[in-house]
């Protein structure tokens, strides 16, 4: 079946002032469509892979031809990535989390404050296009970026990370460049105030 584009699960205008409505707009219903759009294109007439999951084809791009392989690790990758954003922002975000993420962010960076340096750091450092990741590995928490639309379940031969991602942030300029331009360290700040803790938990819990 083909690959298609879920609706966001708030309104486009829900995380204003932090993320502004027009981005959102071109965020989710541009780009994001596009990928779902070139990812089916690359898919058409192979059926073994159109029959696949979205994640199951990203975590296999070997078995993927060379012909396609491209297209599809960057259609695929920012297919999956942009889903997962979408799920871990929401206009009751912010605060701090609670529970075992938690406790397992106070054992890998220290205090929640440093950790979220770090992981702004990591943000801003990401030369070019690309995302930064809060990952579980081997039980452990780590804080990674990968270029493009890579992602950590690509594995460390294509991606250069391995991983589950438990949060993931989207630096290229189209997630921010109308509100904040070439300030990616104000819109990295700004994305605190929108962070859903509680699917950011869930997704933890789930990579252990």
């Amino acid at each position: 079946m083909a690959h298609e584009l879920a609706p966001l699960p708030y309104p486009k205008e829900a995380l204003e002032p932090h993320i502004d409505t027009l981005t959102m707009e071109i965020h989710h219903g541009r780009h994001h469509k596009a990928y779902v759009d070139n990812l089916n294109k690359a898919l058409a007439g192979n059926a073994a892979l159109e029959a696949k999951s979205l994640e199951a084809l990203i975590r296999d791009l070997a078995s993927v031809p060379d012909a396609i392989r491209g297209p599809v690790r960057n259609n695929g990758g920012g297919h999956w990535n942009h889903t997962f954003f979408w799920q871990i922002l929401s206009p009751k975000g912010g605060g701090t989390p609670a529970g075992d993420l938690a406790a397992a962010i106070a054992a890998a960076f220290g205090t929640f404050a440093d950790f979220q340096a770090k992981f702004e750091a990591a943000g801003i450092g990401r030369f070019g296009s690309g995302w930064a990741w809060l990952v579980a590995n081997q039980g452990t928490l780590q804080i990674v970026s990968t270029a493009n639309q890579d992602n950590p379940l690509m594995g460390k031969s294509i991606s250069g990370v391995e991983g589950v991602p438990v949060l993931g942030v989207d630096v290229w300029e189209h997630a921010y460049y109308l509100k904040y331009q070439n300030k990616r360290a104000d819109y990295l700040k700004a994305l605190w105030n929108v962070i859903d803790w509680n699917a950011v938990s869930a997704n933890f819990a789930r990579a252990k």
